[in-house]
């Protein structure tokens, strides 16, 4: 077994039992750190297959960005009310069926596909990643900086939530 092989069992194990553990975890915030180490696996497997631009895609947006503003929440919601958030799963057999039902589809299409090699995959790589540096900066420079300034809005308006929220539960209990 190649090396490369390995990396890709390994990330594909912990990206799996990373998911099934968040099925059967109660407490939200080690259920987001669940959800981290699942994102982190996939990106290393999108690493593994040379899909550079989606493997950071993933660490920044998702593990960086939107489940660091998770855990913000949860640690501030836990703050307010004085104890830790637990979540009670009601359908974790259902969904664990649904689950299995959508794992095997997957099976299936993945064995019936005929995967044929590029002749050009290098070529195309660098020129795709390029490519899409190149348009982000160019051809949608404006809906790039329009994103960019509603997250700044959103995290502004997180502040200041948050803010407001601290000093209503310091009123109410001081």
């Amino acid at each position: 077994m190649s090396v490369a092989a390995f990396m890709l069992y390994f990330f594909g194990a912990v990206a799996a039992m990373s998911a099934i553990a968040l099925v059967w975890i109660r407490q939200v915030f080690y259920g987001a750190i669940l959800v981290i180490i699942c994102l982190l696996s996939l990106a290393g497997i999108f690493a593994l297959a040379f899909a550079e631009f989606l493997a950071v895609t993933q660490i920044m947006v998702y593990a960086g960005g939107i489940l660091v503003v998770i855990i913000f929440g949860i640690m501030l919601t836990s703050k307010i009310s004085g104890k830790p958030l637990v979540v009670d799963h009601t359908y974790r057999w259902s969904g664990m069926l649904a689950g299995s039902a959508f794992f095997a589809v997957l099976v299936f299409l993945i064995n019936n596909h005929a995967f044929v090699p590029a002749d050009h995959a290098d070529k195309l790589l660098d020129q795709s990643v390029q490519r899409i540096g190149t348009g982000i900066m160019t051809e949608y420079l404006l809906p790039f900086e329009i994103a960019g300034l509603l997250l700044l809005i959103a995290l502004i308006g997180a502040a200041v939530i948050a803010a407001t929220l601290k000093t209503k539960s310091n009123d109410v209990s001081g």
